[in-house]
Protein backbone atom coordinates (compact mmCIF):
# COMPACT_ATOMS: atom_id res chain seq x y z
CA UNK A 1 0.00 0.00 0.00
CA UNK A 2 1.18 3.52 -0.33
CA UNK A 3 0.46 6.13 2.90
CA UNK A 4 -2.28 7.14 1.41
CA UNK A 5 -3.99 3.96 1.19
CA UNK A 6 -2.72 2.97 4.94
CA UNK A 7 -4.84 6.24 5.96
CA UNK A 8 -7.95 4.96 3.58
CA UNK A 9 -7.54 1.52 4.78
CA UNK A 10 -7.16 2.63 8.81
CA UNK A 11 -10.78 5.47 8.04
CA UNK A 12 -12.73 2.20 7.68
CA UNK A 13 -12.72 1.43 11.25
CA UNK A 14 -14.67 1.18 14.45
CA UNK A 15 -15.72 4.72 15.58
CA UNK A 16 -13.20 4.47 18.56
CA UNK A 17 -10.21 4.13 16.44
CA UNK A 18 -11.58 6.29 13.37
CA UNK A 19 -12.04 9.29 15.85
CA UNK A 20 -8.59 9.13 16.21
CA UNK A 21 -6.92 8.97 12.84
CA UNK A 22 -9.00 11.57 11.78
CA UNK A 23 -7.82 13.76 14.73
CA UNK A 24 -3.72 12.65 14.97
CA UNK A 25 -2.99 11.78 11.56
CA UNK A 26 -5.10 13.91 9.16
CA UNK A 27 -5.50 16.99 11.58
CA UNK A 28 -9.46 17.09 10.87
CA UNK A 29 -11.44 19.88 12.25
CA UNK A 30 -12.16 19.63 15.78
CA UNK A 31 -16.00 19.27 14.77
CA UNK A 32 -14.97 16.52 12.49
CA UNK A 33 -13.43 14.19 14.91
CA UNK A 34 -15.73 14.85 18.18
CA UNK A 35 -18.55 13.95 15.57
CA UNK A 36 -17.20 10.64 14.88
CA UNK A 37 -16.19 10.08 18.72
CA UNK A 38 -19.75 10.78 19.64
CA UNK A 39 -20.69 7.89 17.81
CA UNK A 40 -19.25 5.41 19.93
CA UNK A 41 -21.43 4.79 22.69
CA UNK A 42 -24.20 4.39 19.84
CA UNK A 43 -22.33 1.59 17.64
CA UNK A 44 -19.45 -0.59 16.80
CA UNK A 45 -17.23 -1.47 20.21
CA UNK A 46 -18.81 1.14 22.64
CA UNK A 47 -22.65 -0.02 22.07
CA UNK A 48 -21.48 -3.50 22.34
CA UNK A 49 -19.12 -2.95 25.87
CA UNK A 50 -22.02 -0.88 27.01
CA UNK A 51 -24.61 -3.16 26.84
CA UNK A 52 -22.83 -5.96 29.05
CA UNK A 53 -22.86 -3.48 31.49
CA UNK A 54 -25.28 -4.89 34.47
CA UNK A 55 -27.84 -1.79 34.41
CA UNK A 56 -28.46 -2.42 38.53
CA UNK A 57 -24.78 -3.35 39.53
CA UNK A 58 -23.24 -1.62 36.79
CA UNK A 59 -20.35 -4.68 37.14
CA UNK A 60 -19.49 -5.75 33.74
CA UNK A 61 -18.77 -9.77 34.39
CA UNK A 62 -20.29 -9.23 38.18
CA UNK A 63 -16.61 -8.61 38.89
CA UNK A 64 -14.20 -5.75 39.98
CA UNK A 65 -11.41 -7.05 38.19
CA UNK A 66 -12.58 -11.27 37.60
CA UNK A 67 -15.85 -11.89 37.16
CA UNK A 68 -17.60 -12.76 39.78
CA UNK A 69 -16.67 -16.28 41.21
CA UNK A 70 -13.82 -16.75 38.88
CA UNK A 71 -11.29 -17.21 41.49
CA UNK A 72 -13.52 -19.60 43.12
CA UNK A 73 -13.05 -22.38 40.77
CA UNK A 74 -9.53 -24.17 40.57
CA UNK A 75 -10.41 -25.14 37.10
CA UNK A 76 -9.91 -21.66 36.00
CA UNK A 77 -6.57 -21.66 37.46
CA UNK A 78 -5.80 -23.80 34.70
CA UNK A 79 -6.53 -21.74 32.19
CA UNK A 80 -4.47 -19.79 29.22
CA UNK A 81 -3.84 -16.33 30.63
CA UNK A 82 -6.96 -14.24 32.83
CA UNK A 83 -10.21 -12.81 31.75
CA UNK A 84 -10.62 -9.35 30.32
CA UNK A 85 -14.00 -8.92 30.87
CA UNK A 86 -14.82 -7.51 34.35
CA UNK A 87 -15.31 -4.28 35.27
CA UNK A 88 -11.51 -2.43 35.27
CA UNK A 89 -10.84 -3.96 32.12
CA UNK A 90 -14.03 -2.49 30.76
CA UNK A 91 -13.73 0.58 32.03
CA UNK A 92 -10.39 0.73 31.01
CA UNK A 93 -11.13 0.10 27.05
CA UNK A 94 -14.16 2.81 27.05
CA UNK A 95 -11.55 5.01 28.57
CA UNK A 96 -8.87 4.43 26.16
CA UNK A 97 -10.83 4.50 22.95
CA UNK A 98 -12.34 8.19 23.95
CA UNK A 99 -15.59 7.73 24.57
CA UNK A 100 -17.65 10.62 26.12
CA UNK A 101 -18.40 9.45 29.98
CA UNK A 102 -22.17 10.80 29.67
CA UNK A 103 -23.68 7.51 29.27
CA UNK A 104 -21.49 6.12 32.18
CA UNK A 105 -22.85 9.13 34.21
CA UNK A 106 -26.39 8.87 33.11
CA UNK A 107 -26.68 4.85 34.72
CA UNK A 108 -24.98 6.58 37.92
CA UNK A 109 -21.80 4.34 37.34
CA UNK A 110 -19.38 5.97 39.74
CA UNK A 111 -21.41 5.95 42.55
CA UNK A 112 -23.09 2.49 42.06
CA UNK A 113 -19.73 0.90 41.45
CA UNK A 114 -18.63 2.76 45.08
CA UNK A 115 -21.94 0.31 46.47
CA UNK A 116 -21.53 -2.73 44.88
CA UNK A 117 -17.55 -3.34 43.62
CA UNK A 118 -15.41 -5.04 45.67
CA UNK A 119 -11.59 -6.19 45.16
CA UNK A 120 -11.35 -10.36 44.89
CA UNK A 121 -8.00 -9.48 46.50
CA UNK A 122 -9.50 -7.78 49.45
CA UNK A 123 -13.69 -7.54 49.47
CA UNK A 124 -12.90 -4.86 52.58
CA UNK A 125 -11.16 -2.26 50.11
CA UNK A 126 -13.66 0.66 48.88
CA UNK A 127 -13.73 0.53 44.52
CA UNK A 128 -12.26 3.63 44.09
CA UNK A 129 -9.68 3.38 46.51
CA UNK A 130 -7.84 1.09 44.51
CA UNK A 131 -5.72 -2.15 45.90
CA UNK A 132 -2.04 -3.22 46.13
CA UNK A 133 -1.62 -3.89 42.58
CA UNK A 134 0.12 -0.78 40.76
CA UNK A 135 -1.33 -1.53 37.80
CA UNK A 136 -4.40 -2.18 38.91
CA UNK A 137 -4.18 1.50 40.62
CA UNK A 138 -3.07 3.09 37.68
CA UNK A 139 -6.53 1.65 35.86
CA UNK A 140 -8.57 2.47 38.78
CA UNK A 141 -6.93 6.26 38.86
CA UNK A 142 -6.93 6.86 35.30
CA UNK A 143 -10.71 5.46 35.52
CA UNK A 144 -11.84 7.48 38.37
CA UNK A 145 -10.19 10.95 36.70
CA UNK A 146 -12.37 10.00 33.76
CA UNK A 147 -15.51 9.68 35.45
CA UNK A 148 -15.10 12.48 38.05
CA UNK A 149 -14.37 10.44 40.95
CA UNK A 150 -12.27 11.75 43.91
CA UNK A 151 -9.00 9.36 43.66
CA UNK A 152 -6.33 11.74 45.36
CA UNK A 153 -5.81 8.89 47.59
CA UNK A 154 -4.20 7.03 44.97
CA UNK A 155 -1.95 9.59 43.26
CA UNK A 156 -0.39 9.86 47.31
CA UNK A 157 -0.31 6.06 46.70
CA UNK A 158 1.91 5.94 43.89
CA UNK A 159 4.49 8.91 45.52
CA UNK A 160 4.57 6.74 48.66
CA UNK A 161 5.21 3.18 46.40
CA UNK A 162 8.04 5.20 44.13
CA UNK A 163 10.67 2.54 43.92
CA UNK A 164 14.23 4.36 45.52
CA UNK A 165 16.12 3.83 41.21
CA UNK A 166 12.22 5.58 40.35
CA UNK A 167 9.43 3.83 39.06
CA UNK A 168 6.93 1.00 40.54
CA UNK A 169 6.87 -2.84 40.73
CA UNK A 170 3.16 -4.56 41.42
CA UNK A 171 5.71 -7.60 43.12
CA UNK A 172 6.40 -4.60 46.01
CA UNK A 173 4.48 -6.42 48.18
CA UNK A 174 6.35 -9.75 47.94
CA UNK A 175 9.38 -7.55 48.79
CA UNK A 176 10.64 -6.39 45.33
CA UNK A 177 13.00 -2.88 45.81
CA UNK A 178 13.58 -3.20 41.99
CA UNK A 179 11.37 -1.53 39.45
CA UNK A 180 9.49 -2.98 36.57
CA UNK A 181 8.91 -1.79 32.93
CA UNK A 182 5.34 -2.78 32.88
CA UNK A 183 4.46 -1.39 36.25
CA UNK A 184 6.33 1.97 35.58
CA UNK A 185 4.48 2.90 32.53
CA UNK A 186 1.16 1.77 33.67
CA UNK A 187 1.37 4.17 36.65
CA UNK A 188 3.13 6.80 34.20
CA UNK A 189 0.29 6.91 32.14
CA UNK A 190 -1.98 7.32 35.06
CA UNK A 191 0.03 9.91 36.41
CA UNK A 192 0.34 11.87 33.12
CA UNK A 193 -3.59 11.79 33.56
CA UNK A 194 -3.83 13.16 36.99
CA UNK A 195 -1.51 16.02 35.57
CA UNK A 196 -3.61 16.80 32.64
CA UNK A 197 -6.94 16.31 34.81
CA UNK A 198 -5.58 18.58 38.14
CA UNK A 199 -2.56 20.07 37.08
CA UNK A 200 -1.24 17.27 39.36
CA UNK A 201 0.94 18.31 43.08
CA UNK A 202 4.63 19.07 43.14
CA UNK A 203 5.54 15.34 44.39
CA UNK A 204 2.92 13.48 42.05
CA UNK A 205 4.85 15.74 39.27
CA UNK A 206 8.50 14.40 41.10
CA UNK A 207 7.53 10.55 40.93
CA UNK A 208 6.16 11.20 37.66
CA UNK A 209 9.94 12.49 36.31
CA UNK A 210 11.38 10.17 38.27
CA UNK A 211 10.08 7.02 36.66
CA UNK A 212 9.93 8.62 32.96
CA UNK A 213 14.46 8.81 34.21
CA UNK A 214 14.01 5.07 35.21
CA UNK A 215 12.96 3.73 31.36
CA UNK A 216 15.01 6.83 29.55
CA UNK A 217 18.32 5.60 31.42
CA UNK A 218 17.39 2.24 29.91
CA UNK A 219 17.24 3.54 26.61
CA UNK A 220 13.28 2.42 27.07
CA UNK A 221 14.32 -1.53 26.27
CA UNK A 222 17.39 -2.47 28.07
CA UNK A 223 18.55 -3.72 31.35
CA UNK A 224 20.84 -1.10 33.50
CA UNK A 225 22.85 -4.03 34.69
CA UNK A 226 23.97 -5.48 31.53
CA UNK A 227 22.46 -3.66 28.55
CA UNK A 228 20.79 -6.42 27.08
CA UNK A 229 17.19 -6.38 26.05
CA UNK A 230 15.15 -6.22 28.82
CA UNK A 231 12.62 -8.63 27.52
CA UNK A 232 11.14 -10.23 24.72
CA UNK A 233 8.24 -7.95 24.64
CA UNK A 234 9.98 -5.19 24.03
CA UNK A 235 9.61 -5.04 20.58
CA UNK A 236 6.15 -7.62 20.57
CA UNK A 237 3.40 -4.83 20.31
CA UNK A 238 0.07 -6.07 20.49
CA UNK A 239 -3.49 -4.70 20.95
CA UNK A 240 -5.09 -4.29 23.36
CA UNK A 241 -1.61 -4.08 25.68
CA UNK A 242 -3.74 -4.68 28.76
CA UNK A 243 -0.97 -3.81 31.14
CA UNK A 244 2.05 -5.35 29.15
CA UNK A 245 5.01 -2.99 28.09
CA UNK A 246 6.15 -2.54 24.75
CA UNK A 247 8.75 0.19 23.16
CA UNK A 248 5.54 1.62 21.06
CA UNK A 249 3.70 2.20 24.12
CA UNK A 250 6.36 4.00 25.91
CA UNK A 251 7.01 5.91 22.58
CA UNK A 252 3.62 6.68 22.71
CA UNK A 253 3.43 7.71 26.58
CA UNK A 254 6.28 10.46 25.72
CA UNK A 255 4.42 11.65 22.64
CA UNK A 256 1.64 12.76 24.51
CA UNK A 257 3.77 14.37 27.82
CA UNK A 258 5.64 16.32 24.43
CA UNK A 259 8.89 15.26 25.78
CA UNK A 260 11.42 14.24 23.42
CA UNK A 261 14.81 12.99 24.33
CA UNK A 262 17.71 11.02 22.39
CA UNK A 263 18.14 8.29 24.56
CA UNK A 264 14.57 7.07 22.62
CA UNK A 265 16.60 6.88 19.68
CA UNK A 266 16.83 3.13 19.63
CA UNK A 267 13.16 2.40 20.63
CA UNK A 268 12.36 4.97 17.47
CA UNK A 269 14.14 2.54 15.30
CA UNK A 270 12.47 -0.33 16.58
CA UNK A 271 9.65 0.88 15.31
CA UNK A 272 10.49 1.66 12.41
CA UNK A 273 11.84 -2.03 11.21
CA UNK A 274 8.45 -3.14 12.74
CA UNK A 275 6.87 -1.37 9.91
CA UNK A 276 5.57 -3.99 6.64
CA UNK A 277 6.28 -3.02 2.92
CA UNK A 278 3.02 -2.01 2.69
CA UNK A 279 3.00 0.80 5.47
CA UNK A 280 1.45 -1.16 8.28
CA UNK A 281 2.35 -2.67 11.45
CA UNK A 282 1.29 -6.79 12.58
CA UNK A 283 0.07 -7.70 15.38
CA UNK A 284 2.66 -9.16 17.13
CA UNK A 285 1.53 -11.06 20.29
CA UNK A 286 -1.97 -11.66 21.60
CA UNK A 287 -2.64 -12.35 25.51
CA UNK A 288 -4.73 -15.38 26.63
CA UNK A 289 -8.51 -15.15 27.85
CA UNK A 290 -11.82 -14.92 27.57
CA UNK A 291 -12.80 -11.02 26.06
CA UNK A 292 -16.70 -9.95 25.48
CA UNK A 293 -15.51 -9.77 22.05
CA UNK A 294 -12.14 -8.89 19.74
CA UNK A 295 -11.37 -5.71 18.59
CA UNK A 296 -8.19 -6.16 16.92
CA UNK A 297 -6.65 -8.91 14.04
CA UNK A 298 -5.07 -12.00 14.84
CA UNK A 299 -1.13 -12.49 15.38
CA UNK A 300 0.40 -12.21 11.99
CA UNK A 301 -2.33 -9.39 10.38
CA UNK A 302 -2.17 -5.87 10.03
CA UNK A 303 -3.43 -4.31 13.11
CA UNK A 304 -5.34 -1.11 12.51
CA UNK A 305 -4.78 0.58 16.26
CA UNK A 306 -0.92 -0.47 16.33
CA UNK A 307 -0.52 0.96 12.57
CA UNK A 308 -2.24 4.12 14.11
CA UNK A 309 0.31 4.70 17.30
CA UNK A 310 3.18 3.69 15.23
CA UNK A 311 2.27 6.62 12.57
CA UNK A 312 1.15 8.56 15.27
CA UNK A 313 4.56 8.17 17.22
CA UNK A 314 6.67 8.65 14.15
CA UNK A 315 4.99 12.02 12.89
CA UNK A 316 5.87 13.13 16.26
CA UNK A 317 9.56 12.22 16.61
CA UNK A 318 9.80 13.32 13.05
CA UNK A 319 8.79 16.77 13.50
CA UNK A 320 9.08 17.48 17.31
CA UNK A 321 5.25 18.40 17.83
CA UNK A 322 3.24 17.27 20.51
Amino acid sequence: MAVDDVISWLLHTDPALRWQIERDLLDAPEERWRATRDRIPHEGFGAQLLARQDPETCLWAGGAFFPAGFLDDPENQKLPGQPWTATTWSLTALREWGMDPEPLHARDTAATLARTAHWEYDPSLPYWGGEVDCCINAMTLSNGLWLGVDVEQLVDWFVEHTMDEGGWNCEWEDGTRRASFHSTLNALRALHDHERATGGTDASRAAMEAGEEYLLQRRLMRRASTGEIVGPWVDHFLYPPRHIYSALRALDHFRARGRRDPRMQEAVQTVLDAQQSDGTWLQQHHLEGAVWFEVDVPVGEPSPWLTHQALRVLRWWNDGSA
